[in-house]
């Protein structure tokens, strides 16, 4: 019920509606709340002096929305209609429901001889060219002589706001209760009982006589026991005479008296009570179906419900998973780095090991070549010419090998101090950089689309599209046929299209067909199997397309005629591939002694030569030069001549095709 009262309640107030009037627009909007929301417009618009009494033409015109500003965007408190302005307002407030309200029309001041105060206790009178502008649709209106009086009270409405205020007053408490009375949870209406849940399976079980019973919420019981006299509407232009009868036209019940002064005389007039049941019956059969669309949502909701409790759990779940990844990148880059380490030590062990052990070698020769030095200076002392003499030679060739000994890259570095390393880390940032999801999923299995899905012949189309709301990337499709027979599934198409129509099959035979798309990470699901029929009946015709500009086609391409005197083949639009096939072949004239022949052939026939001249064909046709007589040819070998003219209806040739025979032609 709490759903329902947003329907209750006044657009303007945000009240629940008091005394509610109904206005052309089919809105409502209680008494009160209409007079608040008047505008007077100028006596030069009025449009009163242009509307015909009794012509059938409704009593409320709808201005001009074009030509009538009832109030600037900027809500400067003064309105404007056909150029003209008109008194200034204060400024519009809003309402609860967020509709604008606009504030009481103060009226034009009069000569004080003509100002009439109104009595005591009533409502002031309306201004003549009031206007109302509906706060739901904005449609806007002049008022007649009627002023609000015209517009029919809506009883229906104001009866559920007065139930549905009651039911809200209190709870319904239970009549069999011994002590504290329960709340009641259900009413017997055969009973007259409310009844709680526990006094209802005490004392009104489901079984036996009260079976029949009908239980009610309590809202609805209280209801159907009220008694008071449902109010006879009268008429909103004859106050004393009851609505009797419905105007079809107009849409709105009417009196006799009405009728009688033939405001309706020439509209389409139904007793008001067949009119009533016939409208309850429509309603009745619009809610079914707005009660169905209300049981879909909310099944929708539920739905997307949990999709949301998914959406959480896919979410946290895909979190994880993103975060072991990296985590697992970092463990990697980690060890990758110690390997790299390690590395880099070792070079620099290395190279410390050649350093040393050249400064190690060159220093014990430094000593040496020193010691050599300092002992050939002290030699060069001696004063003893003989004596230098016997060691001088030795000595000189120990100084020049000494120095050679130095000569020959010993003071060259073996090692540079520059590492011969350089980490190419350019790559991996790139890939780090460009690290993204890509597509993990298979596609979801296709949707054959069976409205489009058909067979012609011995030909089938077949359709498919993706899931609604599949967001998982597609590179092509397989489509998959069965022999016809109950064999295995074979691939007879893959690519990127989404319809695919598949020639050559059999005649009379039922074919399984399905359907399963492919991306980088897979081949998806099968789509649902379809069944198809190929055609009982072979039909054809003469094909224009493979013929010759020599043949005429006429007929429908059923009927072919050529002039020519060179040999002419023309075949037919459909392909047969096994099974005994049948068809009938009329010969109406033929000149110059020809030889007509027909029959079977393949694709590849020879269409410039007799037909069966090669052997891609089986033929039959009429040597014209012997009498008529007929021969079967194949491969330009004659069998089987013939006594008849083949086209005689006593004899019938069969050009027989079957897989496990082979190709044969039967005479009878």
């Amino acid at each position: 019920m709490d759903e329902m009262e947003e329907e209750l309640k006044c657009p303007v107030c945000g009240s629940f509606y008091r005394e509610p009037i109904i206005l052309p627009c089919s809105h409502n909007i209680c008494l009160a709340c209409a007079r608040n929301i008047l505008v007077q417009t100028p006596d030069a618009e009025s449009p009163q002096s242009s509307r015909a009494s009794g012509s059938g033409v409704s009593d409320y015109d709808y201005l001009d929305l074009d030509k009538m500003s009832l109030y600037s965007e900027a809500d400067s408190g003064y309105g404007s209609y056909g150029g003209f302005v008109s008194a200034p307002t204060t400024p519009c407030q809003k309402s609860p429901n967020g509709v604008r309200v606009f504030p009481p029309t103060v009226p034009q001041p009069q000569a004080p001889q003509q100002h009439l105060l109104p009595q005591p206790g009533s409502l002031p009178p309306i201004p003549r060219n009031s206007c109302i502008t509906c706060p739901q649709c904005h449609r806007s209106l002049i008022l007649d002589d009627r002023g609000l009086r015209g517009f029919p009270k809506n009883r229906v409405l104001e009866g559920v706001v007065d139930r549905y205020q009651q039911s809200k007053a209190a709870a319904l408490k239970c009549q069999l209760c011994e002590k504290s009375p329960k709340e009641a949870t259900v009413m017997c209406e055969q009973c007259d009982v409310f009844y709680c849940d526990p006094c209802r399976l005490r004392c009104h079980p489901p079984r036996g006589p009260l079976a029949k019973h009908r239980l009610v919420p309590p809202a609805q019981g209280r209801i159907s026991r009220r008694t008071s006299p449902r109010k006879i509407s009268t008429c909103t232009e004859h106050e004393l005479e009851n609505l009797s009868m419905y105007c079809v036209q107009c849409k709105m019940p009417v009196c006799y008296q009405c009728l009688e002064e033939g405001k309706h005389g020439t509209h389409e007039v139904k007793a008001l009570g067949a009119m009533w049941k016939l409208h309850k019956g429509q309603l009745s059969q619009a809610l079914n179906g707005l009660s169905d669309r209300a049981t879909e949502a909310k099944e929708f909701l539920v739905q997307l419900r949990n999709m949301v409790q998914h959406i959480q759990e896919n979410g946290v779940e895909f979190e994880a998973c993103l975060v072991a990844q990296c985590d697992a990148l970092i463990d990697a880059l980690n060890r990758r780095k110690a390997q790299l380490l390690a590395r880099v030590n070792k070079e620099h062990e290395h190279k410390l090991k050649v350093v040393r052990d050249q400064i190690s070698h060159c220093t014990v020769k430094l000593r040496q070549t020193t010691g050599l030095m300092e002992y050939c200076l002290e030699v060069i002392k001696e004063n003893d010419p003989s004596g230098f003499l016997q060691i001088s030679d030795a000595l000189i060739r120990r100084v020049h090998m000494t120095e050679s000994q130095w000569g020959k890259g010993t003071l060259t570095p073996r090692m540079t101090s520059d590492f011969d390393l350089t980490l190419d880390s350019g790559p991996l940032l790139q890939t780090i950089h460009q690290l993204d999801f890509v597509q993990m999923k298979v596609p979801a299995a296709p949707m054959l689309q069976l409205e489009e899905c058909c067979t012609q012949n011995n030909s089938a189309t077949l359709s498919w599209k993706q899931p609604p709301l599949s967001t998982i990337a597609v590179d092509g499709y397989i489509l998959e046929l069965d022999d016809g027979n109950g064999g295995p599934f074979r691939e007879v198409y893959v690519g990127t299209e989404t319809i695919c129509t598949v020639d050559g099959l059999h005649f009379h035979s039922t074919y399984k067909s399905r359907v399963k798309a492919f991306n980088a990470s897979g081949v998806g699901q099968y789509s649902k199997t379809l069944i198809m029929q190929t055609s009982e009946i072979a039909w054809f015709t003469f094909d224009p397309v493979s013929a010759h500009p020599d043949i005429i086609f006429s007929n429908d391409n059923l009927t072919v005629t050529c002039n020519s005197y060179d040999d002419r083949v023309v075949m037919g639009n459909s392909a047969f591939s096994r099974g005994v096939h049948y068809w009938e072949m009329t010969i109406d004239r033929y000149d110059n002694h020809p030889d007509p022949a027909f029959g079977i052939a393949r694709a590849d026939v020879l269409k410039d030569v007799m037909l069966g001249k090669d052997d891609k064909a089986w033929a039959m046709y009429v040597d014209n030069n012997r009498s008529n007589r007929s021969w079967f040819m194949h491969n330009n070998s004659h069998t089987n001549r013939l006594l008849c003219a083949p086209y005689s209806r006593e004899n019938t040739v069969h050009f027989i095709q079957d897989e496990s025979e082979g190709l044969r032609v039967d005479y009878h």
